[in-house]
């Protein structure tokens, strides 16, 4: 751990961090982003993801997490006054963070991600909310897959709500920005991942010819899960294996975006968990 800094004012620096919320091309520029909430910072550390800043209430006496957290990692530590530290943890003076991260971007490498004979993935086609994004990487961690895939022109997988809703699972499952699902095929099908038989692309629609629960995800699969107004690309549509729908009942004709891919995501996970490939 550095010595401490202090900032007490909005000056350049402190808005520099500001951007870091709101604007997303300053964002990506920087290289970095905000994290808040103690298990997405915990999580970070634990992950020795590179956290460049802590950015902590100079205000309070800090919690022994807090301080432990200070202990074990070389990032700079800022000290801001109990409002500045409100507004970079989006929240009111009275309920004010006692730290916020700054982190770096990791590189949008599809390598990053790992592709074996037990390849599970998703691919999130122009998700338009933040918090769907976030959503999912969530369920995905959960359910066992190894990476995230976000294509096309899409909402940002480092915007706060992102990064909040994936209650710090963006952190130990690797995600990763496509410009589109081309670029994606071509890293599946050109013999840069590490499968015997194939990665088959399943996606996921209302009209689809299959019912999760008839369909074997015990194969090398990524998941494609559309936009969540318009449904998956044409594109993506044309290099599916296989599109599937999900059995429903009631009188909704479909489900949020998120939550379809969550469903789907257990449907494989209870099938690679309940028997072996025969």
């Amino acid at each position: 751990m550095h010595g401490w800094q202090r900032v007490g004012s909005r000056n350049a620096r402190f808005q520099q961090w500001q951007t870091l919320i709101t604007n997303r091309t300053k964002r990506q520029r920087a290289g970095r982003f905000l994290v808040q909430g103690v298990r997405p910072i915990t999580l970070a550390v634990e992950q020795e993801w590179p956290v460049r800043e802590l950015l902590v209430d100079g205000d309070r006496r800090l919690s022994r997490w807090a301080e432990q957290l200070l202990r074990t990692t070389d990032a700079d530590v800022v000290a801001l006054p109990a409002e500045l530290i409100a507004e970079l943890g989006e929240k009111d003076q009275d309920s004010a963070p006692e730290l916020v991260a700054v982190a770096e971007m990791p590189p949008d490498d599809l390598d990053r991600i790992r592709v074996g004979d037990d390849f599970l993935g998703v691919a999130f086609d122009r998700p338009t909310q933040p918090g769907n994004i976030g959503t999912l990487i969530r369920s995905a961690d959960a359910f066992g897959a190894h990476g995230v895939i976000v294509t096309g022109h899409a909402a940002d997988v480092y915007d706060p709500r992102a990064v909040r809703a994936s209650t710090g699972s963006l952190f130990g499952l690797p995600t990763v920005r496509a410009q589109s699902q081309r670029e994606v095929v071509d890293w599946l099908r050109g013999g840069h991942v590490e499968v015997t038989t194939g990665v088959t692309i399943v996606g996921t629609d209302e009209d689809g010819d299959t019912d999760i629960e008839d369909y074997d995800f015990r194969a090398p699969t990524l998941i494609v899960v559309g936009n969540e107004t318009s449904g998956m690309s044409g594109g993506w549509r044309e290099s599916c294996d296989r599109v599937l729908s999900i059995p429903m009942g009631g009188i909704a004709s479909s489900l949020n975006a998120a939550n379809a891919a969550t469903v789907v995501l257990y449907e494989a996970a209870r099938q690679r968990r309940g028997r072996g490939r025969g």
